[in-house]
């Protein structure tokens, strides 16, 4: 596993943003960030969120690491995406979880991390009520 890299809280909670952003353009639902710090020494965070088909669940994938990698934040391990059920983006700091719904219903991280402090992310262009 490499090191932590060495970046501001600010800077953490600016490429949780902006991941949530890119999960959310493509339709990602319940989309959560788990701060997993003073739990664990593996991440900082935890983000997870799910699609309702394995092409949605691919493409919110592959959002998140282009638009990722465009603001210069390079991923260092990818897991699940030729089955992609469950995706998993390792940016060492942060872990993106990205699930096909049923899988996340099984699987159930929040409640396996329930003492993390939870933020949610919403679509800011949706109408009120969605």
């Amino acid at each position: 596993m490499p090191k932590k890299k060495v970046i501001s809280d600010e800077q953490l909670k600016d490429m949780l943003q902006r991941a949530a952003e890119l999960a959310l353009s493509k339709k990602a639902e319940d989309v959560i960030a788990l701060d997993l710090r003073g739990l664990t020494t593996s991440c900082d965070y935890f983000m997870i969120c799910h699609g309702n088909s394995d092409v949605q669940v691919g493409a919110i994938a592959e959002a998140i690491t282009r638009g990722l990698r465009d603001d210069g934040d390079r991923i260092w391990h990818t897991e699940g995406a030729e089955a992609r059920q469950w995706i998993l983006l390792d940016y060492v700091d942060i872990v993106i979880h990205v699930f096909e719904k049923e899988r996340r219903n099984y699987y159930q991280l929040e409640r396996l991390w329930g003492d993390a402090p939870v933020e949610t992310y919403e679509d800011a262009e949706a109408p009120a009520g969605e």
